[in-house]
């Protein structure tokens, strides 16, 4: 299924034309318009999955294939210190173009780019809560 409205859902079928670094059957890999640093490239997958709460399973599986594959030439082209392979789900996740789209972010010494966050805490008893409440919504 492709969206009418989805940008790029028209991107990644060729509908609008970008330079493909990768592209098969179900994915075409482009570069950022606007990149965190040298080498920033975007998975799309040319079917329509809002995010990944939407996406089969089939493509679920393709997608880091492509997305490691994708990393290694990234890296062997640039020889980045390291590799960022972000995938945001929702608003309040950081997601704003509402397509699955997973990014590969070369990272270099002192890019002054920020991913990172707080480490929270968390007790015994409410790990084995929250694995057993997750556990039970396991399909």
């Amino acid at each position: 299924m492709k969206k009418e409205d989805c940008i790029f859902c028209k991107i990644a079928n060729g509908i609008i034309p970008s330079p493909a670094i990768y592209e098969d059957e179900d994915f075409k890999v482009i570069l950022d318009r606007g990149p965190a640093s040298k080498g920033h490239a975007l998975v799309l997958p040319k079917e329509h999955f809002d995010n990944v709460f939407s996406m089969d399973e089939e493509h679920a599986g393709k997608v880091f294939k492509v997305a490691a594959r994708v990393a290694c030439a990234i890296n062997a082209s640039f020889d980045c210190d390291g590799i960022n392979i972000l995938q945001n789900n929702g608003e309040a996740a950081g997601q704003s173009v509402f397509h699955f789209h997973m990014h590969i972010i070369p990272r270099y010494k002192d890019d002054k780019i920020s991913l990172g966050w707080t480490p929270g805490e968390i007790t015994d008893e409410q790990v084995a809560e929250f694995a057993d409440t997750i556990h039970k919504n396991m399909n």
